[in-house]
């Protein structure tokens, strides 16, 4: 199968390249960076262009059999300004709607366009899964408009709508930062701690888009966090012991929305997602629980 992906050069794009080449799938991938080649494993066609504006690409797209869309602004990383918000939507929904519009018009004939829980929005102790309303706040309004740039695309393809969780990967995404205040015998519980947190593998969530990829059972949302959401005091008491480091000190919430602002929303939303639809297909997480994903990470 020859793939088409976008947001080649990030922590889930590169993981996804290389196991993709690895079990013989043709990869084309495409990075605004002119620098974007020498980021790509090994095997994988690099492709210069935005997902967001008309160019050459679009003629790639149109000759793969498959698409994965991992392009968006990353959420995290500093305040939420106007600006920073508007990147942030129109990253998304623009560069999919061009997807999908090229999919619709003769492309591939299977779309996995990158979604999150925070479609779900805060939603206390609720049990949410991939038949749950959407939720509200900044980014439960951008993922339901990022999810419906897709819809498009399935008047000829099949389109899977993968909501990740927090990915944990050794050397990026979230976890060097959960772990700093550790390393400084400084870590604890954010707040109260008594939120949710769905959480995921870097592993896992490779596996989850190759079964959205590969299975033609998977359809539609399909949630992409482990089957054992964590409260984020548990997540800081199993960190402690797998660090030999105390988690006594939390971090006060006022402290926490003074350094961040609106995306302390993100931050302390309490969502407890569970992934119905892939352990109903059949998917066997290698990770299911913090424990052994935290001391594979960080041993």
């Amino acid at each position: 199968m020859h793939v088409f992906l976008t947001g080649a050069t990030g922590l889930i794009g590169t993981a996804l390249a290389a196991a993709l080449v690895e079990r013989g799938h043709r990869v084309t991938g495409l990075s605004r960076a002119p620098e974007g080649r020498a980021r790509l494993p090994a095997g994988v066609r690099h492709v210069r262009g935005d997902p967001a504006a008309p160019g050459p690409w679009e003629e790639e797209l149109a000759r793969a059999d498959a698409c994965v869309n991992l392009a968006g602004e990353p959420v995290a990383g500093g305040r939420w300004t106007a600006a920073r918000k508007r990147r942030i939507r129109e990253s998304r929904v623009r560069a999919t709607e061009r997807l999908a519009a090229v999919i619709r018009a003769g492309g591939p004939r299977v779309l996995v366009s990158g979604s999150a829980v925070g479609f779900y929005g805060a939603r206390g102790d609720e049990l949410l899964d991939e038949s749950s309303a959407p939720g509200e706040g900044f980014l439960a309004e951008v993922t339901q408009a990022w999810e419906d740039a897709a819809a498009p695309a399935a008047e000829r393809a099949r389109v899977v709508r993968v909501r990740t969780g927090l990915v944990l990967a050794r050397g990026g995404g979230a976890l060097p930062q959960l772990v700093r205040p550790f390393r400084l015998f400084a870590g604890g519980p954010l707040g109260r701690g008594d939120f949710w947190q769905p959480w995921i593998h870097l592993a896992d969530e490779v596996g989850l888009l190759l079964l959205a990829l590969e299975d033609p059972r998977c359809e539609g949302p399909l949630d992409a966090c482990a089957p054992e959401p964590v409260r984020n005091r548990d997540l800081a008491r199993v960190l402690g012991r797998v660090l030999h480091r105390p988690s006594l000190l939390p971090t006060p919430e006022v402290a926490i929305r003074l350094a961040l602002g609106e995306v302390a929303d993100v931050v302390l939303a309490s969502q407890r997602v569970l992934p119905r639809k892939a352990l109903a297909l059949g998917y066997r997480f290698r990770f299911p629980e913090i424990e052994g994903a935290l001391r594979d990470l960080l041993r």
